[in-house]
């Protein structure tokens, strides 16, 4: 049997979790090659070019959607474990995911299920709940399952630094700092 001829961009959907900075960045980046792009959040968000749902109550319709799902979230209670059978069964029977947000978002043995049943194609993932993975880790030989060592979101010291003059600039002005952790958040 041939392998189908992959889709073009136009007629994909990727779905990100999490809009906050990294979502924002991959929309953008995302955004020039035509994708069709989705985004979900705790709460509600607008970005240019990016159908935007929020809150438990439009996961799902959210997920229905996504041909590809990126998860971008931070770990916090709420977010543990969330890629799971449930989750995997919301999304389109074939679907992708990209895990670039905690190794702990990741039922492990909920993802071979779904790989092996078919509900799922493929998974790329940048993250695990052990890094790096023991040797004897199913991940490693699984065909469909690529894994990266963890270089998802590197920080470029060109723009750490400019962050850290505009901060000093803010504090000395008596202004907010930017990228402030939100610790009531989780994160």
């Amino acid at each position: 049997m041939a392998a189908e001829p992959p889709k073009p961009a136009r007629q994909r959907r990727i779905g990100l979790m999490g809009l906050g900075q990294m979502g924002q960045t991959a929309a953008q980046r995302l955004r020039p090659f035509g994708f069709d792009l989705l985004g979900w959040a705790r709460s509600q968000r607008q970005l240019d070019g990016v159908r935007c749902y929020a809150g438990a109550e439009q996961l799902p319709t959210f997920l229905g959607q996504c041909d590809i799902l990126v998860c971008l979230l931070p770990l916090t209670d709420s977010t543990c474990g969330l890629l799971d059978d449930e989750l995997f069964a919301a999304l389109p029977q074939g679907a992708c995911l990209i895990n670039l947000g905690r190794g702990g978002h990741l039922d492990e043995p909920a993802l071979l299920r779904a790989l092996a049943s078919g509900q799922l194609q493929h998974a790329v993932l940048d993250v695990l709940s052990e890094e790096p993975a023991p040797p004897q880790h199913p991940f490693w030989q699984h065909e469909q399952i690529w894994l990266t060592p963890h270089i998802g979101a590197m920080t470029a010291p060109e723009d750490a630094f400019g962050l850290l003059l505009a901060n000093l600039r803010r504090h000395v002005a008596g202004e907010p700092m930017l990228g402030v952790a939100d610790r009531s958040a989780g994160y």
